[in-house]
């Protein structure tokens, strides 16, 4: 970037009202703000590129960095410069995200920042019951925005600060924020902070694909600046030099300790790690950690971490302790799971079939579901749709052996088996099949398999399943298993998981799996 006297001059000034902040937490709390090399070299293009009139030439800013590189702190900074030190009378400065919590993040810190300084805090009213800090002098504000895209039209923002914009549902927030409302300003700003998504449908992902082109010189744009770090396309992720293309706040202990940077490459070793244990877990170190954009869905834990909890199941035994069901009711045509996981970790599960479609299913799909059944590993129910009735007496049946607490079962094509067990005498707990239902357990059963702690007992049929299962990932890091992507049944798995979600209630449960092996972040 070329900048005149002048433009060197006002990004001097915005970097010294920065650094005259303070940092909020961790190793950094209530020291002075200095700018890391990437966030100095921002503030001078961002800042110090004017156009002949002495205005700035850019008006959008797209930083697309690895997760804790200090982007959040960035972003309050400049939200607090745009309220309190850029001169524009009624400024209206949001902070914008996926919901309401997500966009409190950056103010927050903001609001922390304002109290730890002197100047600011005489200036500045800070508002907590509103999310609002006031600028009284100008009649400025700074606030969070609700998730209620229909209230959003009349804003006349100075500037918006729009935190992980691959967390969006939809666009709607976003094109209410863009599209003309900011065209009353003389010099506004939209500043967007994020990492990688999922999605290549999204905002986001068309949002990046525009500044990367921007940035590549394929589209001329002169009001944008895009800010990309992330590994070249043909990089291998699993390298550690190239890291540190996507996170340029990555650096050793000694360059930490000189305040140059702040990730330590220990920490991201360690996650790498975990990355390459859990399946499930590359994809968020790939799109978090290194800006790269993942499929939604991957496999789940390795067969290996499944294979090692084979522990043999002692039907003596767990007929002395209690346990919780989970109940996969299929529709008429298909297998239908009923899986118990006992006190100690142990699983029994069962599985029904149809009859009179075995053979063509075992064609079709490759299956030795004809073997299974014949061996006694599931029940086959005459006819060629399940037998409800047939379902409904084995699980009475099962129940005079085994100590069942509750049945947890998915509502749908449920409702009817639902009723009459519960005319036996069956606490029935419906389980909703959505990620807030099932990523507790998920991840919960997840401990247990790294942990060696479920015991198994290598049925083939639960086994098999246990290989088919994909995973669904929301931006929060939360998964479940993914029944449409999964590459065949996964009922049984479906099961368990509903069935430890009832165990995970019980008071004991949760801080025993603790007290007996090393904690397992998942």
């Amino acid at each position: 970037m070329v900048r005149n006297n002048d433009g060197v001059k006002r990004a001097k000034e915005v970097k010294n009202f920065i650094q005259g902040l303070r940092h909020t937490k961790g190793r950094w709390a209530s020291k002075k703000f200095e700018l890391f090399n990437w966030q100095d070299r921002l503030i001078d293009d961002l800042f110090g590129t004017l156009d002949k009139n002495g205005f700035r030439v850019f008006r959008e800013c797209f930083v697309f960095i690895g997760k804790k590189n200090g982007k959040s702190e960035l972003g309050a900074a400049i939200a607090l410069y745009m309220l309190a030190g850029d001169g524009e009378f009624g400024a209206e400065i949001y902070s914008a995200a996926s919901d309401r919590d997500q966009a409190r993040i950056v103010f927050d810190v903001a609001a922390q920042m304002v109290r730890q300084s002197d100047g600011l805090s005489k200036r500045l009213k800070i508002i907590d019951s509103q999310k609002r800090i006031v600028y009284y002098e100008t009649g400025s504000f700074y606030e969070v925005l609700s998730s209620d895209v229909k209230t959003k039209h009349g804003l006349n923002p100075h500037a918006v600060i729009f935190d992980e914009l691959h967390a969006q549902p939809n666009r709607e927030l976003w094109d209410v924020l863009t599209e003309g409302s900011m065209e009353a300003r003389q010099q506004p700003l939209l500043f967007t902070m994020t990492t990688a998504g999922f999605d290549k449908e999204s905002v986001c992902y068309e949002v990046y694909d525009y500044a990367k082109k921007v940035k590549e010189g394929i589209i001329k744009d002169k009001h944008l600046l895009p800010v990309i770090y992330e590994l070249d396309k043909d990089d291998n992720w699993e390298d550690e030099k190239n890291w540190y293309k996507a996170n340029p706040s990555l650096g050793t202990k000694k360059k930490i300790e000189a305040n140059k940077k702040i990730l330590d490459i220990v920490r991201f070793r360690e996650a790498y790690k975990k990355a390459k244990e859990i399946p499930s877990k590359e994809n968020s170190f790939k799109r978090l950690r290194l800006n790269i954009w993942t499929s939604q869905r991957t496999r789940w834990l390795s067969q290996e971490s499944w294979n090692n909890c084979n522990g043999k199941v002692d039907i003596d035994e767990l007929k002395e302790q209690p346990c919780w069901a989970g109940m996969d009711l299929s529709s008429t045509g298909d297998i239908t799971a009923f899986v118990l996981v006992f006190k100690d970790f142990s699983v029994l599960p069962f599985f029904f079939i149809p009859k009179d479609n075995i053979e063509d299913r075992v064609k079709k799909d490759k299956v030795p579901y004809d073997i299974w059944a014949r061996n006694g590993l599931m029940f086959a129910t005459d006819g060629n749709v399940i037998d409800y009735k047939f379902i409904e007496d084995k699980i009475d049946q099962i129940a005079k052996e085994y100590q069942i607490e509750e049945i947890a079962f998915d509502p749908y094509n449920a409702l009817m088996l639902n009723q009459k067990l519960t005319d036996l005498g069956f606490n029935m707990v419906e389980i909703r099949q959505g990620m807030k239902s099932l990523s507790p357990p998920t991840k919960f059963l997840e401990t247990l398999i790294l942990g060696g702690k479920l015991k198994h007992g290598n049925n083939p049929v639960l086994s098999w399943m246990f290989d088919n299962v994909m995973i669904i990932s929301d931006a929060n890091e939360n998964h479940r298993p993914d029944k449409e992507k999964s590459t065949e049944k996964i009922d049984g798995i479906q099961a368990l998981i509903m069935a430890v979600s009832r165990l995970m209630t019980q008071e004991d449960r949760t801080k025993s799996v603790y007290d007996e092996m090393e904690v397992l972040t998942v």
